[in-house]
């Protein structure tokens, strides 16, 4: 494959960074857009270009974007916390909403190759409750909070510049992705948060019963199908996931024999906005890109606390 300039935005962050490691290794140019909100310098390898750039601000966005001239955009930059959406929906729509489209601009009319745009966008909130699991692409999309809507907002953005500037795009609906560099005092990121908890002997807390359940993915499958991408798929929305529903008490369970705890988990109420039980169904990208999952989630978990372990974490 012919190497090429690509634009990463959220690339210090915990799946952008992973990504751009990957596109560096295949020999690409790789630019790095983000605000380091979330991120960190630290996930940065030197061979990548860094920008410090809110995408809510196009001005500067346009301006990176006409000096760069990429080939390829991997849109990653978010805000991806369910519960602080409820609270300050505006936040999260003009970064979701109004930074895709910001970028969606800068590469319909600075990228001398349009090649590719391919958005990360959610399967854990954009369906909603299912009616049915494994969910797949043709599912009614009923996000239940703003996070949830604010990417099936960013869709419809990718969709309509897509058209309007001639560029394809490929969308990925992400499942719950987890492994190291995952923030363990985020919001979002059960299993990191769950690992730092335990390695400082607290015990984490779990919102609902134990039986809310999600789709586990390791972030180096993710890598794999954002590296496909570079070469397959055309305006396509992907699920990625395992199809496995793994429940909170389990996650618990399989990090608390990791660091040998013993405590139970503190139970407290459901958190409003956050789907009950969900697993993505896979099929189409697996016909599309070939891609399907090769961690097992008790791999991934080890792999993650191993990593946590080995982190300066206090709470």
């Amino acid at each position: 494959m012919k190497k090429k300039k690509i634009i990463v935005t959220g690339g210090a962050g915990f799946i952008g960074s992973h990504i751009v490691d990957a596109y560096l290794k295949l020999g690409h140019q790789v630019v790095v857009l983000d605000d380091l909100s979330k991120g960190s310098l630290k996930n940065i390898k030197t061979k990548a270009k860094f920008y410090k750039v809110n995408i809510e601000n196009l001005e500067n966005v346009e301006k990176i974007f006409r000096k760069e001239k990429p080939d390829i955009v991997n849109h990653h930059a978010a805000k991806a916390e369910v519960v602080k959406s409820l609270i300050n929906p505006i936040e999260t729509f003009n970064t979701n909403v109004l930074g895709t489209i910001n970028l969606c601009l800068a590469f319909g009319k600075f990228s001398p190759t349009k090649e590719k745009f391919i958005f990360a966008s959610t399967g854990g909130a954009i369906y909603g409750n299912p009616q049915k699991i494994p969910v797949n692409e043709n599912h009614p999309l009923k996000p239940i909070s703003p996070y949830g809507l604010s990417k099936l907002l960013a869709e419809e953005v990718v969709k309509f510049y897509s058209n309007f500037y001639n560029f394809p795009y490929l969308i990925f609906r992400y499942s719950n992705i987890y492994g190291p560099r995952q923030n363990p005092k985020g919001e979002a990121g059960v299993v990191a948060i769950f690992a730092g908890l335990m390695k400082n002997n607290l015990r984490p807390t779990i919102f609902g019963d134990g039986s809310k359940g999600r789709d586990y993915l390791y972030v180096d499958d993710v890598v794999r199908a954002n590296v496909l991408a570079l070469k397959k798929g055309k305006n396509e929305i992907l699920n990625l996931g395992t199809g496995r529903l793994t429940l909170d008490i389990e996650i618990f369970n399989l990090i608390a024999k990791e660091f040998k705890f013993k405590e139970k988990p503190i139970f407290q109420n459901p958190r409003p906005g956050e789907v009950y039980r969900i697993s993505l169904d896979s099929k189409r990208v697996r016909k599309i890109l070939g891609w399907r999952p090769k961690i097992k989630l008790e791999t991934g978990i080890k792999k993650t606390v191993e990593w946590v372990k080995k982190m300066d974490i206090n709470f």
